[in-house]
């Protein structure tokens, strides 16, 4: 007896996640290519309601503690990892059944694959947190290295370009997409609006800026994953070119779309590069949301090493906080619509207080007109 099928859905497929991520409607069934699916794209996954996942990448490998494939079973989406590559084999918008761990076209078996279930993924990860130490000896035999060869750079800092954007004794937003972007960004909403910071974006974090109507000063990055409506903000555009030899491939998408730009050669990742513009420029505060802050963030992004990181956050020291300590800084000014509503209740209390007192509302019918026979009314 066959399978029943259990879903159907649209086919959408890019090799780039976070590019497909921003065209996925609710029932989808996304074909990605994505090998130890990180927790960032999870989250985009289920947010944009997809109804199935087919990763022809394997979507955890065990090399450490991924919480991503996890996040996106429990957020209702089902997962499926196959060996084939999809991407020659099915056609974007063409409409596909899943049953079990078949993915079927028009009633014929394309490709089939392992289901990812909540409790193997459980017990995998638990597993994988007890070989990180395995990770962990690794990645600093990988950041010693890359440290030697790249410290003199990083310590010197990169060549930096002149801005009309004035950080001095300002703040600056650094927003960068990572885990928890969108939850950080909703924290600092009311910082935003007092404090008034220099908006600083890490490619696509432009856009997470963008649909709170904000607009980003600066954007820092390869420019592979911002869209062009946040390119044309009219921010200020840095294009982060390799450190070896100066090859910037995001300056080929700024030409194409007729934009200025300018370009800065440097090691490390694109948000070690917008930290470094900040501090070097002058702000006062540097605030970041969505950038990555441990160990297995990084590891999520096959990073080697993580020198550049270090070198920058020893350089950028006691101004850096991450968004989630910005209520301290929030407290510090109190708005004038506390005030405001702190005078309205007190209205209402006296108003209610009136209407059911006799007494009292003598006393101040007698007192309006004591005021009306002085005005001559």
């Amino acid at each position: 007896m066959a399978t029943a099928v259990e879903l159907s859905g649209t086919a959408r497929l890019d090799r780039r996640t976070k590019n497909l991520t921003k065209r996925l409607d609710r029932g989808d069934i996304a074909i990605i290519h994505h090998r130890d699916l990180d927790r960032v794209s999870a989250e985009e996954l289920v947010e944009s309601g997809v109804g199935a996942v087919v990763n022809c990448g394997p979507s955890r490998t065990g090399r450490f503690p991924n919480p991503g494939p996890l996040l996106l079973v429990r957020g209702g989406v089902k997962l499926i990892d196959v060996d084939e590559d999809l991407f020659d084999e099915v056609r974007e918008g063409e409409q596909l059944d899943i049953r079990g761990g078949g993915i079927f076209r028009d009633g014929t078996l394309i490709a089939s694959g392992r289901v990812l279930t909540e409790p193997e993924l459980v017990r995998d990860l638990a597993e994988q947190r007890g070989r990180v130490t395995e990770a962990l000896e690794e990645f600093a035999d990988n950041t010693m290295r890359y440290l030697r060869e790249e410290g003199r750079l990083l310590a010197d800092g990169p060549d930096l370009p002149v801005l009309r954007t004035s950080f001095r004794d300002r703040h600056a937003l650094v927003v960068a997409r990572g885990p928890g972007m969108k939850r950080d960004l909703a924290i600092v909403r009311s910082y935003v609006r007092d404090f008034k910071p220099v908006l600083v974006a890490i490619d696509g974090g432009a856009d997470a800026l963008v649909e709170l109507g904000w607009k980003p000063g600066v954007i820092v990055g390869d420019m592979d994953s911002v869209s062009d409506e946040a390119l044309r903000s009219g921010a200020e555009l840095v294009v982060h070119a390799y450190a070896g030899n100066g090859r910037a491939p995001g300056s080929q998408r700024l030409d194409r779309l007729g934009l200025r730009y300018q370009t800065v050669a440097a090691p490390g990742i694109s948000e070690d590069l917008a930290l470094l513009l900040a501090y070097e420029k002058g702000a006062e505060l540097i605030v970041a949301v969505g950038t990555h802050l441990n160990l297995i963030e990084f590891l999520e992004r096959e990073r080697g090493g993580m020198s550049s990181t270090f070198v920058t956050r020893l350089k950028v020291g006691e101004i850096l906080v991450d968004a989630k300590g910005v209520s301290r800084l929030v407290s510090r000014r109190v708005g004038v619509w506390p005030f405001v509503l702190l005078a309205v209740a007190g209205l209402l209390a006296v108003s209610l207080a009136i209407a059911v007192s006799p007494a009292l509302r003598n006393v101040f019918e007698f007192l309006g007109q004591r005021v009306r026979d002085l005005l001559g009314f």
